[in-house]
């Protein structure tokens, strides 16, 4: 029941992206009182990542602090706990701590614990994180798995799409070009273009987030914009010579955040998954070879209805402790 109480402790603190400081400093409180050494990492504008270990970290489990808005206050019934961050990835971050507190009473060492800030935006905490100085040489990643082991996970490319037109009286639309319309035909036809596919990961996805435009009803819109995430199975310079031949110069693309996609490797005694999201590994490569793992589905992630099975959540628990001795036995 302790890991159950410990959870609450994380829900009941709001860490929405961005605002991660009350949780970061609860988590560095607590866990130097459990005998860890603890560390704050300064994140670019004013936010910090938690690091505590045991020992010379050779295996560092590690998932994020923050999470997508809006906040959903905490409840339970008798299977499930819900609420903003139950599944992603407060119950992972509770799971992660409560094995590192028994591979302590099991006098383990040489291990620790990562908790980042900003994932669910720009991935900064973890950014800032492959820039600090460490030894460790296997990364335990945090993400709903439904407590598999993930084989392999996408990448993703966010972009956006500006055109420009030229405004007119909309009841003489030959004086004018609608940007509005230009980028319509754009869409449909990254809509019909055919993108990279891979045997493990599948087929990469197109996502159409956002699209601005025009200013008045009465005139022929002179700008638009699309903001597109494609989740992807390769390398990006295909997808990237796809989308700019789709668009044809028609418009100008502004790239973002870009992950590559993740393979990983099999581990003797878990069940395995690969999955469609992307995570923090590609960020942290300088921590060692990555492992994905942790409770929750990620189809309750980012819903309304967020949610962990209590059991799966006491499961997690297990799972990473018998990971860690694992990998502590090739240190």
């Amino acid at each position: 029941m302790h890991t159950f109480h410990f959870f609450q402790e994380l829900m009941n603190i709001p860490s929405p992206s961005g605002e991660e400081n009350q949780i970061a400093s609860f988590l560095l409180e607590y866990l130097d009182k459990k005998g860890f050494y603890v560390e704050p990492i300064d994140v670019p504008k004013g936010s910090f990542n938690v690091y505590a270990y045991h020992g010379d970290p050779c295996v560092v489990m590690s998932t994020h602090m923050d999470t997508v808005r809006p906040l959903i206050p905490f409840s339970e019934d008798k299977r499930y706990f819900y609420g903003r961050g139950a599944c992603d990835a407060k119950g992972i971050l509770a799971a992660q701590v409560m094995a590192a507190e028994k591979l302590m009473e099991m006098e383990e060492k040489n291990f620790g614990l990562l908790f980042l800030v900003e994932e669910e935006s720009e991935s900064n905490g973890a950014r800032t994180a492959n820039k600090f100085s460490n030894t460790c040489k296997y990364l335990i990643n945090g993400e709903p798995t439904d407590n598999r082991l993930a084989l392999g996970s996408k990448g993703s490319i966010r972009l956006d799409i500006h055109v420009k037109g030229k405004a007119a009286h909309s009841a003489y639309p030959e004086q004018g070009i609608s940007a509005i319309d230009t980028l319509i035909s754009i869409l449909n036809d990254l809509k019909k273009t055919r993108f990279p596919s891979h045997r493990i990961l599948g087929k990469t996805t197109m996502n159409i987030g956002v699209i601005e435009g025009g200013s008045q009803y009465n005139v022929i819109s002179d700008r638009a914009v699309a903001k597109l995430m494609f989740r992807t199975v390769t390398e990006h310079d295909q997808l990237k010579r796809k989308v700019e031949s789709a668009v044809g110069g028609r418009g100008e693309i502004e790239y973002h955040l870009e992950c590559q996609p993740v393979f990983l490797e099999k581990v003797s005694g878990f069940d395995t998954t690969v999955v469609s999201f992307t995570t923090d590994i590609p960020n942290l490569t300088n921590w060692g070879k990555p492992f994905l793992i942790g409770p929750g589905s990620i189809l309750d992630a980012h819903t309304s209805n967020e949610k962990i099975s209590k059991k799966e959540l006491s499961r997690a628990v297990e799972l990473y402790v018998k990971l860690v001795v694992q990998l502590l036995k090739k240190c």
